[in-house]
């Protein structure tokens, strides 16, 4: 394998150090977190022509710092989160993100379903460089 290939890996287990998990990403069905994702799209927009609106958008999300994006105007608890989004951040913040961010603007209760979070996860892996 390409050293190349190793890099996101390693800086997941970099966040590894830092008190984060660098488990390989979960399973999950692409095509079925695209259904799930339409939950989230009347706030937030993946793909090409992706830009923040009512919320940030989703591209590249994957070892982005929280409230980094130029684009949407964060709340300042999750600016302040200190949160690299990875699987585990990610999956907790999707179960319930005012216990994860509390004081952060979004407005879901969260998805309970581990099997929809797995999907999900996956679809938005689609959006990663």
């Amino acid at each position: 394998m390409p050293s190349s290939a190793l890099r996101p890996l390693s800086l997941l287990c970099a966040l590894a150090l830092a008190g984060w998990s660098c488990a390989a990403p979960a399973a999950g069905n692409a095509d079925a977190g695209q259904r799930t994702f339409k939950r989230c799209a009347s706030c937030h927009q993946v793909g090409p022509s992706a830009r923040g609106g009512f919320g940030p958008h989703l591209n590249a999300l994957f070892g982005r710092q929280a409230g980094a994006t130029p684009d949407f105007n964060y709340s300042a608890a999750m600016k302040a989160s200190g949160i690299f989004w990875t699987e585990s951040t990610l999956r907790a913040f999707l179960k319930s993100p005012d216990a994860t961010v509390p004081g952060n603007k979004m407005r879901f209760w969260g998805l309970g379903d581990d099997g929809q979070i797995d999907d999900l996860l996956a679809y938005l892996r689609r959006f990663q460089p």
